[in-house]
């Protein structure tokens, strides 16, 4: 009985098949030869392979999406893709919906993309599996290594192209866009030379075991990223997980997808297997809901709100219990000490708050001054944000800001404008559209402020920012440390003991000295408290896309 029991284990997946295929075969359902698990009824068999023929024979006849030429106001002409980005291909969605792309420094449509839905994303998730059980997560290193260099050397042999690719679709100036693809081109050389340096240890228990510690990778990551840095979002995502030998679906902003696009080309174009990277844009509900509960994904990476943050938290757990990465909100703060080099002091708070016309999480948007340097720095403030801060298009080399990045964004920051002066805040400068068209605000300060007020407490994500005096160190801390947000927070000051006393004492996950806003590839990036979890950029990075395997052997 044992041995027609072992021939019967032996012989089920092969029987499960076998009817799998005459299911499959009969004429008009499309050929696949997927197997079910051993333990599936004949019932259940039938069933997913009807359910599985029906979406398969869907997805073959759906059609290639078309590429658009666009012509960036600098002059730069190019093939615009417009597809859904899965398995190396361009394609229509499932559902044939499309996002409409618009310039937010004119209000002009740019293009229309195709928006995914769950089908695509599931589609991709095959692809992707399929992808991951290939040689791309057990092969050599090395080899995942060299595509990302060679992807690294594509994105600056076009780098003019695709800042102004970013320009245009964020609104954002274009010097700046020329950073982000400079850090884009250094995160991901950074990536290729730690793809085979992900190594785990030995570990001594004394004679008669030998242990030792392997990484590998998690498998397939869905992966969701904001309109405010979207190349360099990307790029802190896919870089780490290709480099440990994921695969990954990611989902861009609906405001911006087209570098997303354009970047997904050059990863084919740089060889990276069919499958190995997949864009989908799309609406939260659809396709984000879809990566985050999809039991096939091990591993859900996500920046941007602090709410949807936590949503998503909870659904990766429901789901398969996820690894997640969460880098949200802030409200950070930025503390000037007596001594603090004004003329140094001024630049570093600009960046602190009105680069990208404020829309990043870690902006300093509550400035802290102690008092005996406050009356010295409030007017001097104010004079090099009216005399040195630009604003507009931008394209325009001498413009400092450009536009907010979408009509919904700029009326949330004038909204925050508005409760602040009913508030009783004082305006020290801006608070003001400019332009007639486009989303352009004037950089605005607000003094004269307490700390329960709303535009104190709450995350405005543009050009705004409050200052406030303090008196001792002490209560520069606690201000700055009151505060639900823990991303990041600046120090300015000339005194050493000063800026690594304070460094211990902020409650953050980034704390810049005598700069702000100031990142390098090597250097980790993540919140505390309800700015979320997990970091970008680092080995912190890379080693979140692994997990980790021990061995104990004992000898003879």
């Amino acid at each position: 009985m044992s041995g027609l029991a072992s021939f019967w284990r032996a012989n089920l997946i092969s029987l499960e098949q076998i009817s799998y295929r005459l299911f499959l075969e009969k004429p008009g359902r499309t050929m696949n030869y997927t197997c079910l698990r051993s333990g599936s009824s004949m019932l259940g068999m039938v069933k997913a392979a009807r359910s599985f023929s029906v979406s398969a024979r869907a997805l073959s006849a759906r059609a290639k999406a078309d590429f658009v030429k666009i012509t960036t106001p600098n002059g730069h002409t190019y093939e615009q893709p417009t597809g859904l980005f899965i398995n190396n291909e361009f394609l229509k969605s499932h559902k044939g919906e499309t996002i409409t792309v618009e310039d937010p420094s004119t209000e002009q449509k740019i293009a229309e993309v195709q928006s995914g839905a769950k089908e695509d994303v599931e589609y991709a998730v095959e692809c992707a599996e399929k992808a991951f059980n290939s040689s791309w997560s057990t092969g050599d290193p090395r080899v995942r290594a060299r595509s990302l260099l060679k992807l690294a050397d594509l994105v600056e042999e076009r780098k003019e192209l695709i800042a102004s690719i970013e320009s245009m679709d964020n609104g954002k100036a274009l010097a700046l866009a020329r950073g982000d693809v400079g850090i884009v081109i250094n995160f991901l050389r950074s990536a290729a030379g730690y793809a085979d340096k992900l190594d785990g240890r030995s570990i001594n228990t004394g004679d008669g075991y030998v242990n030792y510690t392997i990484r590998e990778p998690v498998g397939v990551c869905g992966q969701i990223i904001p309109w405010n840095f979207p190349l360099m979002m990307l790029s802190w995502k896919i870089a780490p997980a290709l480099a440990a030998g994921n695969t990954v679906i990611l989902k861009p902003a609906s405001p911006t997808p087209l570098n997303a696009l354009y970047f997904a080309s050059l990863c084919k174009e740089a060889g990276i297997p069919a499958g190995v990277v997949n864009i989908i844009p799309g609406p939260g509900r659809g396709v984000g809901e879809t990566l985050t509960t999809h039991p096939k994904i091990r591993k859900i990476a996500f920046t941007g709100s602090t709410g949807t943050g936590k949503g998503i938290a909870v659904k990766a757990a429901q789901s398969n219990l996820k690894k997640v990465t969460l880098e949200l909100g802030g409200k950070s703060a930025h503390l000037v000490f007596n001594d603090a080099n004004i003329e140094k002091t001024l630049p570093n708070l600009v960046n602190g708050i009105f680069l990208n016309a404020g829309q990043i999480c870690s902006s300093g948007s509550r400035i802290y001054v102690q008092e005996g340097i406050y009356d010295k720095l409030l007017p001097a403030f104010k004079k090099y944000v009216e005399e040195k801060i630009t604003v507009g298009s931008p394209f325009d080399e001498n413009n400092f800001q450009g536009a907010i990045n979408n009509k919904a964004q700029f009326e949330t920051i004038m909204n925050y404008v508005g409760i602040a002066k009913s508030e009783g805040a004082k305006v020290l400068t801006g608070g003001e559209k400019v332009n007639d068209k486009g989303y352009f605000i004037k950089p605005t300060i607000f003094y004269d402020v307490e700390e329960d007020m709303r535009i104190v407490k709450e995350e405005v994500f543009g050009p705004v920012v409050t200052i406030s005096k303090f008196k001792e160190i002490e209560d520069g801390v606690a201000m700055a440390n009151d505060s639900e947000f823990g991303l990041g927070a600046g120090i300015q000051t000339e005194n050493v003991s000063t800026a690594l006393k304070v460094s211990k004492m902020l409650k953050a996950g980034i704390v810049w000295v005598n700069t702000y806003n100031d990142f390098d590839t090597s250097v980790p990036f993540g919140g505390y408290k309800q700015s979320g979890y997990g970091r970008e950029m680092g080995i912190e990075a890379f080693e979140a896309y692994t997990s980790v395997k021990a061995v104990r052997i004992k000898l003879a």
